[in-house]
């Protein structure tokens, strides 16, 4: 290039570079004059609706509503969060230590009642029991109040009386109990123990501050029994803080493997998640247990486990939730939660199904198209899709109860049987044997005899559509002595539904049972026996072939999700129905 054409080529760039720079501050003014434009306008309309309103605001609501509205065009988990609600965000997200007595509580038929007590917390050492009804708090009367209108009466700080008026169905009058407050720690790891085949089994509820601490000494513990296997239950698990996450996939993952990337607008922000230490649990066979509430940081260990080809994800395809949260400190105490950016897990797939940028024209999202979805390879080259959350390696069929089963659980009928067995029998068997007889079912058919719970099958819906549609084109005069037949027949069948359905029922009756001795332990005990997805993990880990065989990606096992697979769980996940697997 010659001299003089090279001198006009250096002033061109310069010049470009500083129309681009020019450019570049233009728009970052225009942003920051749009910005205070539009601060000044919102503090301005603040301030005039709640000085010339026709009556009193509620100042704080008011703001409250506006940043909500404002914040509702983005996507759920980003939220303001004032002072007053500051504490029960903690409870949710960071930690759910509290000052309490250890009971949770509920309303119906304006009365409130215990709905559970905390093994080993001053409610059950007091032998608070559920279906006691709570009539005084500190001589408040209860009746009409809400179950947070009560909770809130119960915590407090740590050592002071709570004076509490009980009444039991058993007994005549009402007993008053003083129980000093406790500090109420909820753990993440809810259960572990050994399970069938000498395999260890960890269920983990949330990721909030411990959790990884939790999953570490519950696993230290199960190795004592030289275990043939580990189960991670991450079933319903909504997750947590991310870092816990990694530090639970370090404890089966060797040191300094990419577990987990965020990526966002900032670049700062951006960060790639490796383990930092050994791990405890580098060989033993692994399965992680999912369902379609399991989302977030589940998701991240599911997922990353799954790309590493360390375990085998057994259940029903996970929520799809691949956003990464910060929270930020606002005046006045309070906080906004922000979603920052989205992650990755190690195959560079990101999870999420809904996308919440690209909304229609009336505001609703969308579900990611199975024709935008793209191909990942695992470690050892299975394929995997992003945009449709963690697909299970070993597909389990969504069990749902029936609908009479739905009813008597909604209507609180087995919740009340068990209230009324509890008073009658002093003890039972241990959870993981106890079983109600045929002559104790027979005692609890007898006990719904005069209890409503009414509910709707499948065949009566559709039944009520079809009259629905015939009426609408003038033909329903003509076929209603069939649909009056029909109607008849299917009411007299569902007269045999709580023999239908009464192995189902007698499971669901049990848990609830068993739960008032053994509590929450017990339950999951109680639980085991007829748990399909646990009984998956564990036949797997027991077929060496199989194991390798998903592993490897043999045959069947190369593609796992494909879309138009992953289409066909989408029924299942969207049930309206109970998940048994939800304890």
């Amino acid at each position: 290039m010659k001299k003089g054409v090279a001198v006009k080529y250096k002033r061109f760039l310069l010049s470009a570079g500083v129309v681009i720079l020019a450019l570049g501050v233009w728009s970052f003014s225009d942003d920051l004059f749009q910005i205070s434009k539009n601060l000044e306008v919102f503090a301005s309309l603040y301030k005039e609706v709640n000085i010339n309103y026709v009556d009193d605001i509620n100042s704080a609501k008011f703001l409250k509503t506006g940043a909500d509205a404002m914040l509702d065009g983005l996507d759920p988990y980003t939220e303001f969060v004032p002072e007053s609600e500051i504490e029960e965000y903690k409870l949710h997200y960071v930690s759910t230590q509290y000052g309490g007595i250890g009971a949770s509580v509920f309303s119906r038929d304006n009365k409130v009642y215990v709905s559970g007590v905390f093994e080993g917390f001053p409610a059950q050492k007091a032998d608070i029991r559920p279906g006691d009804q709570v009539v005084k708090i500190n001589d408040i009367v209860l009746d009409g109040k809400n179950s947070d209108q009560v909770s809130q009466l119960l915590k407090g700080s740590k050592g002071a009386i709570v004076k509490l008026l009980l009444k039991r169905s058993n007994e005549d009058k009402p007993v008053e109990k003083d129980i000093a407050r406790d500090e109420i720690k909820q753990p993440n790891v809810s259960y572990y123990g050994m399970v069938d085949g000498n395999m260890g089994y960890i269920k983990l509820d949330r990721f909030l501050e411990n959790s990884a601490q939790e999953v570490t000494d519950a696993l230290v513990s199960l190795k004592k029994n030289n275990p043939n296997g580990i189960v991670l239950d991450l079933r319903s698990n909504g997750g947590g803080i991310l870092q816990e996450a990694v530090k639970i996939v370090n404890l089966f993952v060797q040191k300094d493997v990419e577990i987990v990337s965020q990526r966002g607008k900032v670049k700062e922000k951006n960060y790639t998640y490796r383990t930092a230490t050994a791990p405890i649990a580098p060989d033993l066979p692994l399965v992680v247990l999912v369902n379609s509430r399991s989302a977030s940081a589940s998701e991240i260990v599911a997922g990353s486990l799954q790309d590493l080809d360390r375990a085998i994800i057994v259940g029903q395809r996970s929520y799809g939730k691949g956003l990464v949260q910060q929270t930020f400190p606002l005046p006045y105490n309070s906080l906004v939660k922000i979603t920052i950016a989205k992650y990755y897990v190690p195959s560079g797939r990101c999870i999420q199904e809904i996308d919440y940028t690209h909304r229609k024209d009336d505001g609703t999202v969308v579900k990611v198209a199975d024709s935008l979805m793209h191909e990942f390879k695992t470690k050892n080259g299975r394929s995997v899709y992003d945009g449709s959350g963690i697909y299970p390696d070993i597909f389990v069929k969504h069990e749902a109860y029936a609908n009479i089963t739905q009813a008597l659980v909604g209507k609180l009928l087995l919740f009340d049987y068990a209230t009324k067995y509890r008073l009658s029998h002093a003890k039972i068997n241990d959870a993981k044997t106890f079983t109600l007889s045929d002559a104790d079912y027979e005692d609890f058919v007898k006990f719904l005899a005069d209890k409503n719970y009414t509910y709707n099958t499948t065949s009566e819906k559709v039944l009520t559509a079809l009259k629905t549609e015939a009426t609408k084109e003038k033909q329903f005069d003509q076929i209603q002595s069939e649909y009056d037949a029909l109607k008849t027949k299917l009411a007299n069948t569902k007269k045999n539904d709580l023999q239908l359905h009464k192995a189902e029922i007698k499971q669901a009756l049990e848990n609830e049972i068993v739960g008032r001795y053994y509590f929450d332990k017990g339950r999951y005990e109680s639980y085991f026996k007829y748990d399909n997805e646990l009984a998956q993990a564990i036949k797997t880990m027991q077929d060496k072939n199989q194991l390798a065989a998903v592993l490897k990606g043999d045959g069947s096992y190369k593609v796992i999700g494909k879309p138009v697979l992953a289409a066909v769980s989408d029924k299942d996940k969207n049930a309206d129905t109970k998940d048994k697997n939800d304890q």
